[in-house]
């Protein structure tokens, strides 16, 4: 499901979709960023009816979120090097890129990608909470 803005209906439209792919009523846990759409009262209260259980990562925390690892190789095989005229072509890019993406789930360029996102967002945290930087001469 893509769209040009993030809301709150859309959160809620794709929780639902991902409830009724398990409709035996096992509790669900959805690890999400913490973007206000993501945590409207609707949607609480939606999941708590449900059993869905909302895993919302802290800001600035995207290495926390496993989903991120899927986007550098995303970026790399959709969006690298192209110029797309729409949002539309984009949006078809996307779909096509999953499907593959899910058909060839295990090919070694996709694995090597999601390696080189998660060693990157590694570093990234590591930068921002980790060593402390050398003192200047």
């Amino acid at each position: 499901m893509t769209r040009r803005r993030k809301g709150g209906d859309h959160s809620l439209t794709a929780l639902k979709s991902i409830r009724a792919a398990r409709p035996d009523g096992a509790p669900i846990y959805v690890i999400m960023d913490n973007l206000s759409a993501n945590k409207t009262p609707a949607i609480r209260a939606w999941a708590r009816k449900h059993k869905v259980e909302l895993c919302l990562t802290p800001t600035s925390a995207s290495w926390a979120n496993p989903i991120e690892a899927q986007f550098g190789p995303l970026r790399n095989f959709v969006m690298g090097g192209s110029n797309h005229p729409n949002h539309t072509v984009l949006a078809r890019k996307l779909q096509d890129y999953l499907r593959w993406r899910n058909t060839n789930a295990r090919h070694p360029d996709v694995l090597a990608a999601q390696r080189r996102e998660r060693a990157k967002a590694r570093s990234e945290r590591q930068q921002r909470w980790g060593r402390p930087r050398p003192q200047a001469a």
